[in-house]
């Protein structure tokens, strides 16, 4: 268990972290997300003691993380894919973290499997690793104490197709063993099949603490999408719904796209019409609409208009 209460961070007069309270539980992945500069990695460097909170608390099963004895077997982190000596072999990188938390070396082993990081690549130097690799060796850093609580930070960045089935994978079986499982991301798309919570912050407040399910119900419109094999009949079909106060989009000469109504409503007035449908189908809303949606007013950094 991740508990944060009241976890605030200034640096000067800019408040990166504000107020924040939530309790990141086990058994499930949790997605963290935010737009640029909403305190995501701030928050998680703070969990991690890396920085000191101007007022709260963030701890790790009830401690703050100066006062954990065996730091790698409580908890462990990607934050930095990069944080690694370059000149020195990954091996020889996780070596050194097992000895200095008195983990065996066969551990080291277990890990660079787990990781899918074969002899050779292990004897790599840091600084020839691709971000690929370097975010293998360092999620088998975070695996190294085999810790109840794991934090990764945009793990999938540089990783191939297979590299990020494997990190989906990977956490879900984490979290299905009953551990914490914080996962950020800005790959809308991932996180929607990855996480089964999420915490959305902007501005660093808390925006949103909540399933999957719920942050994608949240102030959506339904949708439905109609094709059918005969222009006048959907034309007709549109001007019924548009009087019912259905926003109608035409999409080509055989298409519409119906917001507000259910596919029920439209199939039931297409009946009533005597229109032939070939596709009645309600429209998923997606994770990158809902928190786009979300984090409207949290945004630090817009991009400007085309040039």
């Amino acid at each position: 268990m991740i508990t944060l209460r009241g976890l605030t961070k200034r640096f000067g007069a800019v408040t990166a972290v504000d107020d924040l309270t939530v309790d990141i539980a086990p058994g499930r992945v949790t997605g963290f997300l935010g737009p640029n500069g909403a305190g995501k990695s701030t928050t998680m460097r703070m969990v991690l003691g890396l920085d000191r909170p101007t007022a709260g608390r963030a701890l790790v099963a009830g401690r703050a993380y100066r006062e954990l004895r065996h730091p790698l077997r409580e908890v462990g982190a990607l934050l930095d894919a990069r944080a690694i000596h370059p000149a020195r072999a990954g091996r020889a990188h996780l070596l050194a973290m097992a000895r200095s938390n008195g983990i065996p070396a066969r551990r080291v082993d277990e890990v660079l499997t787990v990781a899918g990081l074969d002899d050779r690549a292990a004897a790599k130097p840091g600084r020839t690793l691709s971000l690929g690799m370097a975010q293998r060796l360092g999620i088998a850093a975070a695996l190294l104490g085999d810790p109840p609580v794991l934090m990764f930070d945009e793990p999938v960045n540089g990783l191939d197709p297979d590299g990020v089935r494997w990190i989906r994978q990977l956490t879900a079986d984490l979290a299905a063993e009953g551990r914490t499982v914080l996962l950020s991301s800005h790959l809308m798309s991932e996180m929607e099949q990855t996480a089964a919570h999420l915490v959305v912050i902007g501005k660093g407040r808390l925006i949103a603490d909540a399933p999957v399910a719920e942050v994608l119900a949240t102030g959506a419109t339904a949708a439905v999408r109609v094709r059918g094999p005969h222009p006048e009949g959907l034309a007709a079909l549109a001007g019924r719904l548009t009087a019912e106060g259905y926003a109608v989009t035409a999409e080509g000469p055989r298409g519409l796209a119906v917001t507000g109504a259910t596919a029920d409503r439209v199939g039931d007035l297409a009946y009533e019409l005597g229109v032939p449908l070939h596709e009645l189908s309600p429209v998923a809303v997606t994770l990158e609409q809902a928190f786009m949606r979300l984090t409207g007013d949290a945004v630090e950094y817009a991009a400007g208009g085309a040039r």
